[in-house]
């Protein structure tokens, strides 16, 4: 299993991001992918996910009509489209899958990516 994600940035406040988990075929098809950040000295938070066999998503509070998570099923990518980003999203951005579970907790994700690293100033 490989997740490749890209994207990552500087910006200033009130500007936008788009991040990019690649998958491989067989990981991506009906599965989970989620969204994480870990911001220096804090644990890692579940920001978003979506189930790529019916497209259905979920948010954290803190990141709803900011965030959006989509994807491609032609690519076996999705997405994380970030706006109006705040000092607060500054952090490193890992893709997951492999659920079980509930979907905004670290221990339910098996496979993980390197992550990508998103600072807001």
């Amino acid at each position: 299993v490989q997740l490749v994600e890209s994207g990552g940035d500087s910006v200033q406040a009130g500007g936008s991001l788009r991040l990019s988990c690649e998958a491989d075929r067989y990981t991506y098809v009906s599965n989970c992918m989620g969204w994480f950040r870990q911001a220096p000295g804090k644990e890692r938070e579940g920001v978003a996910a979506i189930y790529t066999g019916d497209g259905s998503t979920d948010y954290a509070d803190s990141v709803k009509g900011r965030f959006t998570i989509s994807q491609d099923n032609a690519k076996n990518t999705v997405y994380l489209q970030m706006n109006n980003l705040k000092p607060d999203d500054t952090a490193a951005y890992y893709c997951a899958t492999g659920l079980r579970g509930t979907w905004n907790r670290v221990g339910n994700y098996k496979y993980w990516g390197q992550g990508t690293q998103v600072t807001v100033s």
